[in-house]
């Protein structure tokens, strides 16, 4: 473990004026606060933090970061609280390491919409104060330099979150290094043959072709000596992961991989920046569609740097960066940059991002977002994709993630200019509009008035921006087909109990549900916003009650124990009058399945989480949820007749999607509050014997169906 004198002596090579008695008083403190404890290795707890404080010391951060890595477990995992920490080292010391500790017990692994969620308190959290997450990356880097002494479950999983989530936000904010780092150590978990495979190959290349990489910085200190130009040089092998990752994308093997070769050159000004590109490309030659210049059009993270790749000796591909000393301590340390100190005073780097102004930028159009799953899309476009930058017909530069379509690049200049898009030039070209970007391209977007989004522009568009504009301008263009759906489904659930869904009934369930009126009740139940049923509760509360003497939902399952709760698969849906098991999560309670639901298998090893349930006998309420897989006649008034049909058998319609519209049939899902197996039956006859249902049947596992993924737990 790393001694306070060590620890103190890091930070005061990059800042002789450190206050070496706060970092002596958070050393004794954190030591005190975890004495006892020890980690999976055997070794003291409090090493860790104090290897925290020492990743981050590299980056040449403030005291007040330093300080909050050596505390940054206490609050969570020791007796001391936010007070005592406030109270000792004041409020700004406490917050950050309050900001950890929130960090560290959000499940960012966990299901869409809680992992939506625990974004957005990550996003939350940045903005008060971008260092929260600087301690939580280097938190990150740290336990996976020494993930091996967990067990293999918990490894993966670590890994698995890190590649996802914590390698793409360290590369976000321009910490390019710990990216590598972090996918690497990720590598080694997740695939560790395709790792040693790699590993192994490089090792035999090194053999055959001798030291590439000091011949060719010999040979670029040689070309920069006769131009008179004065940089370091320096070379590398790409990392592991990022050799995989390209083998992968390019589809192709090690032998035929070319660039895996990294140099860089540091030069004294922007100028040498440019003649020392003229001077490679006058000596090797430049690979075409390899040139990238991130000097004259920086990355929102402040990154700059000019790319280039060149064929160097027999022909390998070497990618050379070039940039200036404070680009380069930019690049390494990317937003982190804004709290650096040099000589005991906080660097004046004139290319580093203020973060606030950067976090704005990242989060300023999921604050639109309403849905998780929209705002997590959102998040995770913006967060893990490359940037290309294109000209509107005027000069202006349009930075869009890699992929991004004339769709996108409309949507970025203005709202108004994507709806009203017909059409695109790319460099004074006729496009379509699926069209992929690239870089330097010059983009005119031709509009039309009266022009409106099109549903199908959701499969082209890539930016969360102009995916979330669309969705909302067809949601108000859907109004009137919700209106007429939901006009058709509330008449046929009031009908299903002897009443008539009025403007008047419409307007009470408008005031009960605080609704504006009763076109808005309509509307949202044809989006499926609202369910028939709540629309019917909130006019006749007691209708279940008038249907006589129903066999209570809470208690509709026999074989549980007084304290247990059971919720229905959505993967199967069982009814009453069908044999079901019970499988048992811990805090959840019993999920019920169909004998025969195929998910089961995957607790055939687990038999004590089994029970032998069955449903109880006596008349169920109509509230068990159906899906049934329709295809329809497309014809006028067929939908109607269809909706009466089942509202004919007692059978409430609770959400309705259209799957598949062709010129002559549509496909749609219909769920349906059903008593038992028998009431399906029954509706499944009627639908069957229309002239114009070409096909019904049970849909199961419908979740997958609608594009939610394989559903096995509710």
């Amino acid at each position: 473990m790393i001694s306070v004198e060590d620890l103190i002596a890091l930070v005061r090579t990059y800042n002789p004026r450190t206050d070496e008695a706060l970092l002596r008083a958070a050393y004794d403190y954190g030591r005190r606060m975890h004495d006892g404890q020890y980690r999976h290795s055997g070794e003291p707890y409090f090493s860790h933090p104090v290897a925290v404080a020492a990743i981050l010391t590299e980056q040449r951060l403030d005291d007040a970061t330093i300080v909050t890595a050596l505390l940054h477990d206490t609050i969570e995992d020791t007796r001391a609280s936010y007070r005592a920490v406030a109270d000792t080292f004041g409020a700004e010391i406490a917050d950050l390491v309050d900001g950890v500790t929130k960090l560290t017990n959000l499940q960012l692994s966990s299901t869409e919409t809680q992992q939506a969620e625990n974004f957005r308190k990550l996003f939350m959290a940045m903005s008060k104060d971008l260092r929260v997450i600087l301690v939580k990356l280097a938190d990150r880097l740290h336990n996976m330099r020494t993930i091996k002494a967990m067990r293999h479950e918990k490894q993966v999983k670590k890994a698995r979150e890190t590649m996802d989530i914590f390698a793409p936000l360290a590369g976000r904010m321009g910490m390019q290094w710990m990216r590598e780092e972090l996918e690497d150590l990720a590598f080694r978990v997740l695939n560790p043959e395709a790792r040693a495979s790699i590993i192994r190959r490089f090792i035999t290349l090194q053999k055959e072709t001798g030291d590439v990489i000091e011949r060719i910085t010999k040979d670029m200190k040689h070309e920069l000596e006769k131009a008179g130009i004065e940089a370091y040089v320096f070379g590398r092998a790409k990392k592991p992961y990022s050799i995989w990752r390209k083998m992968e994308e390019k589809e192709m093997g090690f032998s035929r991989l070319s660039d895996i070769y990294g140099f860089r050159v540091i030069t004294q000004s922007e100028n040498e920046c440019y003649a020392v590109l003229g001077a490679i490309h006058q000596r090797w030659r430049a690979v075409p569609g390899r040139f990238k210049d991130y000097i004259s059009q920086p990355k929102s993270n402040g990154y700059r740097s000019i790319h280039t790749t060149v064929s160097g000796r027999d022909g390998k591909r070497v990618e050379v960066q070039i940039r200036t000393q404070a680009m380069h301590d930019v690049a390494e340390t990317g937003v982190a940059a804004h709290w650096s100190y040099r000589d005991g005073v906080r660097a004046e780097n004139p290319f580093a991002v203020d973060p606030a102004k950067w976090i704005s930028q990242l989060t300023e159009q999921f604050d639109a977002e309403e849905d998780h799953d929209e705002f997590l899309e959102a998040v995770k476009l913006e967060m893990y994709a490359d940037k290309v930058f294109c000209f509107t017909p005027k000069g202006d530069v349009v930075k869009l993630p890699r992929g991004a379509t004339p769709i996108d690049f409309a949507y970025a200049i203005h709202t108004r200019i994507g709806h009203a898009c017909v059409g695109a030039k790319v460099d004074g070209m006729r496009v379509p509009l699926w069209t992929r970007l690239k870089n330097g391209q010059s983009v005119e977007v031709i509009t039309a008035d009266g022009q409106t989004p099109q549903a199908t522009w959701l499969d082209i568009a890539t930016t969360g921006k102009a995916r979330a504009a669309i969705r909302r301008a067809l949601r108000e263009l859907d109004r009137d087909r919700y209106i007429k759906l939901g006009r058709e489904l509330a008449r046929s659930a009031f009908e299903h109990v002897g009443r008539k869904a009025t403007d008047k009934a419409l307007e009470a369930a408008a005031r009960t549900l605080r609704l504006n009126n009763g076109s808005e009740v309509l509307a949202r139940l044809g989006s499926a916003e609202l369910t028939a049923r709540q629309v019917l509760n909130a006019v006749y509360p007691d209708l279940v009650h008038e249907e006589g003497e129903e066999v209570n939902r809470d208690r509709a399952v026999i074989g549980l124990s007084p304290d247990q709760r059971f919720e229905r698969a959505r993967c199967c849906q069982p009814l009453p009058g069908e044999r079901i098991v019970g499988i048992t999560f811990r805090g959840r309670g019993v999920v019920v399945h169909a004998i025969d639901c195929e998910s089961l298998s995957a607790y055939d090893d687990q038999s004590d989480r089994w029970l032998d349930l069955h449903w109880h006998a006596g008349p169920h309420p109509a509230v068990y949820d159906v899906t049934l897989d329709v295809t329809i006649g497309n014809d006028a008034g067929v939908l109607g007749r269809i909706c009466t049909l089942i509202g004919e058998r007692q059978a409430n319609i609770s959400d309705l999607t259209f799957v598949d519209r062709k010129p002559d049939f549509y496909r749609l899902l219909i769920d349906v509050e059903l008593r038992d197996a028998e009431h399906l039956h029954g509706v499944i006859s009627a639908l069957d014997a229309d002239s114009d249902v070409a096909a019904v049947e049970r849909l199961r596992d419908p979740a997958r169906h609608r594009g939610g993924g394989q559903q096995t737990e509710p």
